[in-house]
């Protein structure tokens, strides 16, 4: 197949929008949509502080290098990047390892903050202590606060995570299944600030992640593309194909759902008073000890022990 916009070879076919592209002509799209989605989701901002929430994998290191370029000629704006060690061995380290390589190529600010120094133990430890939990529900809510407090602590104005449109549309129909459209309303790009809470910003919603994945490796950006060991226990992994099967059948459903969830976000708003406050760690939660806590408190006795 050769380029919609030249002759050449032709690297990726995007059929949801009916066209193929070369390595050239791809590697420029994703930068002009990252460019459009940073400007509409963090409009006129030339001064304060903007955190990226950075892994090693391939979709947070393209997320910082497109936020490092598209900021790098306003000098009022402060770079942070923050990385999250739940404590997988085998894993984690291979991509923190990534990550410090990235940051220091583009001169970034980098930040590691470890769930056992927070917590006081670890993903594996808890993946131990709680055989039939799947790893992913704490190990994610702890990554999310840490995440959120870190860039509380930086100040951050907005935190760029890297999320791709595969992955905010498996967001959109698992939020979908369970019935909660305020969780939907709540998704990044965050349209208003809550207390307690940095607005977090994803300009990687419209390109999806087979696309991210070619920009790296076109553009030479390092990244760690190992898979957690837990991923396969992940409730995600069924909507992962349920997307994937929906949009070879009817190419644009990922954007289809997306914009269900604008829509949505739209006409429910998001209240901007902040949730309630945690009585153990003082982090926002729903109600009572957040989230956090309670699976902290599961695994108490592995605590010290990690």
């Amino acid at each position: 197949m050769r380029c919609s916009a030249c002759s050449r070879l032709a690297v990726v076919d995007q059929p949801y929008r009916g066209s193929h592209l070369c390595g050239e002509h791809l590697t420029r799209s994703v930068e002009e949509r990252f460019r459009r989605a940073l400007h509409r989701q963090l409009p006129r901002f030339s001064r304060g502080t903007v955190a990226v929430a950075l892994s090693g994998g391939k979709d947070s290191a393209v997320a910082l290098r497109l936020t490092h370029r598209y900021l790098a000629s306003r000098p009022g704006v402060r770079l942070v990047a923050i990385s999250v060690d739940e404590g997988i061995e085998g894993y984690r380290s291979r991509t923190l390892t990534a990550a410090t390589q990235l940051t220091r190529a583009l001169g970034v600010e980098h930040r590691v903050v470890r769930v056992r120094e927070a917590y006081g133990t670890t993903t594996d430890a808890a993946a131990a202590r709680l055989p039939t939990t799947p790893p992913c529900s704490y190990c994610g809510v702890w990554r999310r606060s840490l995440l959120n407090e870190t860039a509380r602590s930086v100040p951050a104005d907005a935190l760029v995570l890297g999320f791709n449109l595969d992955d905010l549309a498996q967001t959109v129909l698992m939020n979908f299944a369970r019935g909660d459209l305020g969780r939907i309303a709540r998704m990044a790009p965050h349209r208003a600030q809550q207390e307690g809470m940095v607005p977090r910003v994803a300009p990687l919603a419209d390109v999806p992640e087979r696309e991210v994945y070619l920009y790296a490796r076109l553009t030479g950006v390092p990244f760690d593309h190992a898979e957690c060991p837990y991923a396969g226990r992940a409730a995600r992994n069924r909507f992962r194909e349920v997307v994937w099967q929906l949009e070879e059948s009817m190419p644009g459903t990922r954007q289809a759902l997306l914009r269900a969830q604008g829509e949505i976000a739209a006409l429910i708003g998001v209240p901007t008073d902040g949730p309630a406050r945690c009585p153990v760690c003082g982090a926002p939660s729903a109600g009572g000890p957040c989230r956090g806590c309670t699976f902290r408190r599961m695994v108490e006795p592995a605590v010290g022990t990690a």
